[in-house]
């Protein structure tokens, strides 16, 4: 008996050191308060406050380069909190997804078993969004990790299809103020089977694309490229349409996020500025005539597209081509024509 007592105690020690490391992984229990700079957030701590914003489509935008990510839901932002992205070669993918699966008790398929509480899958093949260690600075195999009471209330109010932008920043940039120029989606067949876009070019005779009947259903994000002049719609993270469009010589776009505000007295959708960090003073405004006015759609692809577009449509704008890139390991997503 008195042998294993050095055992004993060993555990016994070992157990209660590894308890406040568990406490600090886990994240802070509660917000910090709204005010509170985002760039002043310890690894760990978070904002929330769904309050201001208590219904709407959803969109979260996390950024690489600070570490932190922001929840925005009917164009204002609700929270924002501290990650841990990707490490050195297991690299977050950067682009613009949406979410294929939630699984409040998920396991890791690739690591073990990993526990990966909250899960919000990303891609097929292995990144998603969820609760984990928070140590500040860049240390999981790809996924976003999130404080757990976080990762908790974004998934109670997050909708299968949200979109969610993660960006590299921009050099100088504390917050999240332009999406990558290889801006991408992560599209999926019916069968959760991911999809290689690269054969999906318009041929040289085609103008546009229309086929809804690949997704029926579920909230649509619009892709607009002034660099490529292409738009494309993608209806519960896949592919339903695209076309060319025209851009007027030397008008760029920049890079800009909207969601659909209803329809005015002549049925014309009307858009507003998400609020997204570099962009708060155009919060809620409509987007611009300029930019309207500049870019033209094809009549016919004009009307299928207007017959998809309503509550919880996403538009994402940007000067940037839509090159060749992935979205996890072999998976093309979207190539200029």
């Amino acid at each position: 008996m008195i042998g294993l007592r050095p055992a004993l105690l060993t555990a016994v020690v070992l157990a209660w050191l590894a308890m406040p490391v568990v406490a600090l992984a886990a994240g802070a229990t509660i917000s910090s308060p709204f005010d509170t700079p985002v760039t002043n957030l310890k690894p760990g701590e978070w904002i929330w406050d769904d309050r201001i914003a208590p219904a709407g489509p959803m969109l979260v935008v996390v950024n690489l380069k600070t570490q932190r990510a922001y929840a925005y839901r009917n164009g204002a932002r609700i929270g924002a909190t501290t990650i841990s992205s990707g490490k050195p070669g297991k690299t977050t993918p950067t682009g613009i997804f949406t979410i294929l699966q939630k699984n409040k008790d998920h396991k890791s398929n690739l690591y073990n078993s990993a526990p990966m509480p909250y899960m919000q899958r990303l891609t097929w093949d292995g990144i998603a969004m969820h609760a984990g260690n928070l140590p500040g600075y860049p240390a999981s195999h790809g996924c976003v990790r999130l404080p757990l009471e976080f990762s908790k209330k974004l998934f109670e109010i997050s909708n299968m299809g949200m979109t969610v932008v993660v960006t590299d920043g921009k050099s100088g940039v504390p917050e999240p103020e332009t999406i990558v120029e290889n801006a991408m989606l992560a599209p999926v067949t019916p069968k959760g089977v991911s999809t290689n876009l690269t054969d999906d070019r318009l041929s040289s005779d085609e103008v546009s694309r229309w086929q809804p009947e690949k997704s029926p259903a579920g909230p649509v994000t619009i892709m607009l490229s002034t660099g490529s002049k292409r738009i494309i719609v993608y209806r519960n993270g896949i592919e339903i349409g695209r076309s060319r469009i025209g851009v007027a010589d030397g008008f760029d776009i920049g890079t800009r996020a909207a969601q659909f505000a209803g329809r005015d007295a002549q049925g014309n959708a009307r858009w507003v500025y998400l609020g997204l960090p570099g962009y708060e003073a155009r919060k809620g405004q409509n987007v611009e005539k300029n930019a309207i006015d500049s870019v033209t759609i094809p009549p016919q692809f004009y009307g299928q597209l207007k017959g998809v577009v309503g509550e919880g449509t996403t538009l994402l704008a940007t000067d940037g081509g839509l090159v060749s890139g992935s979205s996890g390991k072999g998976l093309t997503v979207l190539s200029s024509d």
